[in-house]
């Protein structure tokens, strides 16, 4: 058996930003046309320190199986670790053998990221010029990242509860590719909120990290941080002024506190869910419909992302000569 190996800055060099994203738009299109094989994700909680998940898929228009072993540690940032590890399995779709291992949380990172791109290239108004990300971690890099491949941002205001983290990322990130010079470290989630025309939120949050009341006209959001039943990252009156997209109806029903504490709550309605992201890639339902209208993409991650990812970061392998063959 070979098995190609690609270390994390292998998937980096193989799958960039502006692949990925068009990639993440065929992944959601094949979703909500009903042409993926994937079951709800299994999880193992190990105590209050985090959780295990396991996240098959097989996309069957494009033939990409894989299966993405992740945890997600918050209590790592303590011990100078990161809080995701993952690694990602692929597999022959037409004979089931194992063709390749893949650093998982890299590919997690790009592919994350990459689905806020094509929310924000489908949702965001096309002048969007000011960002805010809320956040300092691999998720928050990959996030600016793809939002300035999408739309031609000037400026970003970056927001951290760890505010070392939140320096060190400005002084990575700023200049780097399509990510502009001026990164400011924003002093409150309202200086951050208030100016911005694109919000990312990647926290391990539990409670809103900042006020709906806050949002200008026309901003759009890509909620991608919460992803179990009791974490929150936007409020009751974000949810209220959006045209609120999901990745997937199912599943943010069953993970995203986002939606799932208002629901319980009897503050907010199911049916309230606009669409999902690959239903307006198919051209099945309308994106934005106003310049002041305000639009929200909920994401929980789903394994078919990490499918089609790692098949297209396998077939640019393989062609440019990137990772290591080994026989086992």
């Amino acid at each position: 058996m070979e098995l190609r190996v690609l270390t994390a800055l292998d998937v980096e060099r193989a799958l960039p930003m502006d692949v990925a994203i068009e990639g993440m738009k065929q992944a959601f299109a094949q979703f909500s046309a009903s042409q993926v094989d994937m079951p709800m994700r299994s999880r193992i909680q190990a105590g209050e320190r985090g959780v295990a998940l396991f996240m098959p898929a097989l996309a069957r228009q494009t033939q990409d199986l894989a299966l993405k072993v992740v945890s997600v540690f918050p209590a790592n940032q303590k011990l100078g670790k990161p809080t995701i590890h993952a690694l990602v399995v692929a597999l022959r779709a037409e004979t089931g053998e194992p063709i390749a291992l893949l650093e998982g949380a890299a590919l997690t990172a790009i592919r994350t990221g990459a689905a806020s791109g094509a929310a924000t290239d489908l949702l965001a108004r096309p002048q969007a010029s000011q960002a805010a990300i809320f956040g300092s971690g691999a998720q928050a890099r990959t996030q600016l990242l793809a939002i300035c491949t999408v739309r031609p941002i000037q400026r970003a205001w970056i927001y951290s509860l760890d505010r070392p983290g939140a320096q060190a990322f400005i002084a990575q990130m700023a200049g780097r590719g399509p990510i502009p010079q001026d990164l400011r470290l924003a002093n409150s989630p309202r200086e951050a909120v208030s100016q911005a025309d694109i919000i990312c939120t990647a926290t391990t949050s539990n409670t809103p990290v900042f006020a709906g009341e806050d949002l200008q006209p026309g901003t759009h959001i890509n909620a991608i941080g919460s992803f179990t039943p009791t974490m929150e990252e936007v409020d009751l009156q974000t949810l209220q002024r959006s045209l609120v997209v999901v990745d997937s109806r199912q599943a943010v029903l069953a993970e995203a506190g986002d939606l799932i504490v208002p629901i319980q709550a009897g503050q907010y309605e199911p049916q309230a869910i606009h669409a999902e992201l690959g239903e307006i890639v198919l051209g099945e339902r309308p994106g934005r419909r106003d310049p002041q209208q305000i639009t929200l993409f909920k994401s929980v991650g789903l394994a078919v992302q990490d499918a089609v990812a790692a098949g297209l970061a396998l077939r640019r392998a393989a062609k440019a000569g990137i990772g290591t063959v080994i026989r086992l």
